[in-house]
């Protein structure tokens, strides 16, 4: 998806003093609390606005967390609590929003509210000397975790029981956020961020964050980055590692707010009379200039749609994301209004309105489909008739994830993961043990017209592979596991089922091929780049491409490793990639376009050599006639391709047992000995035979073997391990089998006489005792 020009619609009400911090219980309601000491509840459905609660005079309110709705798997239909900290002092703040100074007294207590729904304070706590500056819940609903102007961390039970005191320190710490998975802790101090795990004895990252004291920080659950805003007036984007990924300039005046949206795509920035809207890299998609004072505390809606900020004249402010823009070949679809989509075809520009009941949540624009969600339901558009959308129920209306594959596309809503054709009919769940939807992004999922890929939560070094149409796991059930954590995966889209491969890019950037098969035998990994950042498969052939360090790489055939390793690099086309700056995204890779997004937001399209799309098309059809003039047409034209097309029309011949096309290609990129072993292949007798030695080409032995003993080609198999130097494995058979075995001695003695050695092995000195060699 692509978001070009976003803008922010406002709307504003007041409270009479500054407020300090917002939260949404569900998508169209809101609750704010101010130093007036009222909590209100607002309704933008309704417009309504009501007091909920008037806390006493002494509590002044400072941050606020509702009690996750998603716990123990079991989603709840509306928050029912929330945790307001808070101080028994009033504070003031300056326009910064940094220091809190004092104006009652200098000593006083901090405590934190355990808050019904209904306003009923059902518990007070108190928590720290001085004030409790921000107090989150952990994604379990767990484990509450406060900060305050003491300098300390505490950990809390659901009920409120202190559980233990994780830091003291000499200075306040001013914001916290958890990791990912609720064992680690990040926090501020001073000009410094740290991540502190639970446990003991762990090491504490820490790290100089900000020229100014750190004000905001958030970490976002889903694409495990990190936001951090200080008094030198920048906002910083980091990886949980402490890598900078991104650095704002300098703004007029200190940043007091971030806050990411719920599916990691977008993030807020709120200062002095100032509202920004990010993506997640950094870049700035629009700025709003609101009169609002500072606004110190922004929530993101559960749908992410919408945001809420506290802000220092009084009111709340609302801003509703649209614009977000969607391309696909020759349409173009924008989200103008909340409810209004613009379809536009660039070839006629011709122009369709598309107008929806309720809000639009989330949309998808691909293989001929537009997907939209909105808070009730689910719009299926063919891009033929714009005029006539299937339309169903959503389960639950908060979706947050829509994939789409070529026969049918994928819905996160809730904590379900839901497969549906275009034709609107559901047509599985899948699940595994311990599923988790919160993290799912088009970076951990993927889905193809017979694979749906999910990486796990809790073990990031394991996908789990389904099948679409059944829901059940795919094979013999048994997921893919690496040996280190995966960042990102995606399946081919193109080709038969049982030739579906999978693409991965591990924790040390490496990127790895395997195919999806699953049954008893573990499949092998092939490493194919490093340093890669992006990926992205061709939507019509099974063309990869990638930014791997400094180079764009397109992999025209990644399954050559499959058949002769040695082709891939020759299978390649690498182009200097330094002019994309530092993070760029391959955003998609239609056709022959690959559409890039720099670190800037700036959008790059890069074209891409039609002639091995074109030759994908022709091997799949087994045109190999057609194939072969192909490549000797781009030879005479472009010579620069002529050996990468020559080598992959190689691998495909060979992969389709077709030794005559490679027996040809091979030659025109010069692999003479090859060329011989083909030829050599071609002369068998047997066509097990042949099959068995095009499997030994690809060096598949195992399977060479199998197929040679089941033909009853006993000595060949044997045959195949001496060439090998097998000598074991070649005398196991030939005992089992009670042939050959003065031909495996006769074969052992020659080859340690050439070397001038001596038989050590114990079973080749006995079976030698009892056979005589020729």
């Amino acid at each position: 998806m692509l978001l070009e020009s976003q803008k922010c619609s406002l709307i504003s009400f007041k409270h009479k003093e500054l407020v300090s911090c917002v939260g949404w219980t569900t998508a169209d309601e809101l609750y704010s609390c101010s130093d007036d000491h009222q909590i209100m509840k607002w309704n933008l459905l309704s417009g309504e606005t009501t007091q909920v609660v008037k806390l006493p005079d002494d509590i002044y309110p400072i941050d606020l967390h509702w009690f996750p709705k998603n716990v123990g798997g079991k989603r709840q239909t509306q928050a029912e609590s929330f945790v307001l900290t808070s101080s028994d002092a009033h504070l003031h703040r300056h326009s910064g929003g940094a220091r809190f100074l004092i104006k009652k007294r200098q000593i006083f207590i901090g405590k934190f509210h355990l808050i019904s729904k209904t306003g009923r304070v059902e518990k007070s706590v108190e928590a720290h000397c001085g004030a409790v500056l921000a107090g989150r819940w952990n994604y379990e609903g767990t484990a509450l975790v406060t900060v305050g102007e003491d300098g300390q961390i505490k950990i809390w039970s659901k009920s409120g029981m202190l559980r233990s005191t994780l830091v003291q320190q000499g200075t306040p710490i001013y914001s916290v956020a958890w990791g990912p998975d609720s064992e680690k802790i990040l926090y501020t101090s001073g000009k410094q961020l740290l991540i502190k795990a639970l446990q003991p004895n762990v090491k504490v990252l820490q790290w100089k964050a900000h020229d100014g004291i750190i004000l905001k920080v958030d970490w976002n659950c889903v694409n495990d980055l990190i936001l951090s805003a200080g008094e030198d007036c920048k906002y910083k984007v980091w990886d949980s590692y402490g890598r900078l990924l991104y650095s704002s300039q300098s703004h007029e005046y200190p940043i007091t707010s971030v806050a990411w949206a719920v599916d990691g795509e977008l993030f807020a920035v709120g200062s002095f009379h100032t509202l920004r809207l990010c993506d997640k890299t950094g870049w700035s998609y629009a700025l709003e200039k609101p009169n609002t004072g500072s606004i110190f505390n922004i929530a993101w809606s559960i749908d992410g749609t919408q945001i809420a900020g506290a802000c220092g004249n009084g009111h709340v402010i609302f801003a509703h994301v649209v614009e977000q823009h969607l391309v696909w070949k020759n349409f173009g679809i924008t989200l103008t209004k909340r409810r209004t989509m613009e379809v536009r075809n660039v070839l006629n520009d011709a122009v369709d309105l598309l107008e929806f009941r309720d809000r639009v949540i989330k949309a998808s624009l691909n293989y001929g489909h537009l997907v939209v969600s909105t808070s009730l339901q689910c719009y299926i558009f063919s891009i033929k008739n714009w005029n006539t959308p299937l339309i169903f129920d959503l389960k639950e209306g908060t979706v947050s994830l829509i994939l789409q594959a070529e026969r049918h596309f994928l819905l996160v809503d809730g904590g379900r993961i839901y497969i549906y054709s275009y034709e609107g009919r559901l047509i599985s769940c899948p699940k595994f043990v311990g599923m988790s939807t919160d993290i799912l992004n088009a970076q951990t999922v993927s889905l193809s017209n017979d694979t749906l890929a999910v990486r796990d939560k809790f073990d990031e070094k394991v996908i789990y592979l389904f099948e679409p149409l059944s829901g059940k796991p795919l094979g013999d059930g048994k997921p893919l596991s690496h040996k280190t954590e995966i960042l990102e995966i995606a399946l081919d889209q193109k080709g038969l089922a049982n030739e579906r491969k999978i693409a991965f890019v591990d924790k040390n950037r490496d990127l790895h091929i395997t195919s999806v098969k699953r049954f008893g035998k573990e499949q092998k990994v092939f490493k194919i780049g490093t340093m890669v950042h992006t990926l992205a498969w061709n939507d019509t052939c099974n063309i990869l491409c990638g930014l791997q360090d400094t180079r764009f790489t397109v992999w025209y055939y990644p399954s050559a490793v499959y058949v002769d390793k040695d082709l891939l690099p020759k299978t390649l086309c690498e182009k200097d990639a330094s002019e994309f700056s530092k993070n760029p995204q391959i955003l998609s890779f239609v056709g022959c376009q690959v559409t890039i997004r720099r670190a800037d937001g700036s959008l790059i399209h890069i074209s891409v050599s039609p002639y091995p799309a074109i030759l994908h098309e022709y091997v799949t059809n087994s045109k190999w006639e057609d194939a072969i003039r192909l490549c000797r047409f781009v030879k005479a034209s472009t010579a620069d391709e002529d050996q990468t097309l020559w080598a992959c029309l190689a691998a495909m011949a060979v992969a389709n047992k077709d030794m005559k096309t490679a027996e040809i290609a091979y030659a025109s990129i010069g692999e003479i000995d090859k060329v011989q072993y083909i030829s050599s292949i071609k002369d068998l007798p047997s066509k097990e035979s042949r099959l068995a030695h095009i499997l030994l080409f690809s060096g598949n032995v195992q399977e060479a073997e199998t197929l040679l003993l089941q033909a009853g080609l006993i000595y060949q198999a044997i045959q195949v391990n001496i060439n090998l130097y097998n000598w074991e494995r070649a005398l196991e058979l030939a005992v089992k089998h009670k042939t050959h075995v003065d031909t495996v001695l006769a074969y052992r003695q020659k080859f340690l006489d050439d070397f001038g050695r001596k038989e050590t092995n114990q079973r080749f000195l006995q079976y030698a005792e009892g056979a005589s060699i020729l």
